[in-house]
């Protein structure tokens, strides 16, 4: 039998509107990982079921340390998705990534400090995971959101690297400059530990990434700001809405066994 994709949604920004969803649910569980950060919405988008999770919860007061990670992804698992396609709002470290520009990510650099970063922590998973992050995303679900957004009009950059850094505070100008000559395109707060627990969790990780501001490093033009981020964020989301919409029933048109498979393998193989 072939595998039907449930498609859980982390960030969930544009679809908390309840019309967006059939037969749309609440639901709030545990995990022995803790509290997710706000209760499951289920429903369907032309038939395909879907799982929304608000990362920092829907009053947005979950700071991004405190996100429990690991009971988000963990949730999503238990309600059997087999995909997980997050959204994330971030800063450019590169002229060509304008504020509104989406990218579809393909690595990142881990500068967080005080997140749990593995399920396999000896309490309720035993044993070591060395989990391989090349490729970081996968490239499968990454080739379908690019040829959905190419089908809807809407431009992408296909790849980039983001750096996640703990936050909550922004970047200071030098620090800035440093991950600029790392040659990251993006800074953020949220894409690590998730996309690592992801694959421990052998579910196959996407992320819908939009420039909402250049960060600090310019000498001319708006610099970061709390304000400036939501203002751009909420003028471009559409895109990311648009992209989902159409991208949802294309997964449930496509052929995962393979892609599947080799998530849940590459998530056991890698345990000692």
């Amino acid at each position: 039998m072939a595998t039907k994709a449930k498609i859980g949604i982390i960030g969930g920004t544009g679809l908390d509107n309840p019309d967006l969803l059939k037969d749309r649910t609440e639901k709030v569980v545990s995990t022995p990982y803790g509290t997710p950060s706000d209760a499951l919405i289920l429903g369907s988008v032309e038939e395909v079921p879907v799982v929304i999770l608000a990362r920092h919860g829907r009053k947005h007061d979950i700071l991004p340390t405190n996100v429990n990670y690991r009971a988000n992804i963990w949730a999503l698992k238990e309600e059997g998705c087999t995909h997980v396609i997050a959204t994330n709002a971030c800063g450019s470290l590169q002229e060509e990534i304008a504020p509104g520009n989406v990218v579809i990510l393909d690595n990142f650099i881990d500068r967080t400090t005080k997140r749990e970063t593995t399920f396999y922590d000896g309490t309720h998973l035993k044993g070591v995971c060395h989990m391989p992050m090349e490729p970081a995303f996968c490239s499968h679900t990454r080739q379908v959101i690019l040829e959905t957004a190419k089908k809807v009009g809407i431009e992408v950059r296909d790849g980039g690297t983001i750096v996640v850094i703990e936050g909550p505070r922004f970047s200071s100008k030098a620090e800035s400059n440093v991950f600029r000559s790392w040659g990251a395109h993006l800074i953020g707060m949220t894409t690590s530990p998730e996309v690592a627990l992801a694959k421990e969790a052998g579910l196959c990780y996407a992320s819908i990434a939009m420039a909402t501001d250049y960060d600090c490093w310019r000498d001319c033009g708006e610099k970061v700001s709390h304000k400036y981020v939501l203002e751009t964020f909420h003028s471009n989301v559409k895109k990311v809405l648009q992209i989902l919409l159409a991208l949802i029933p294309r997964m449930g048109q496509e052929n995962w066994d393979k892609t599947v498979k080799e998530a849940q393998a590459l998530a056991k193989d890698n345990v000692m």
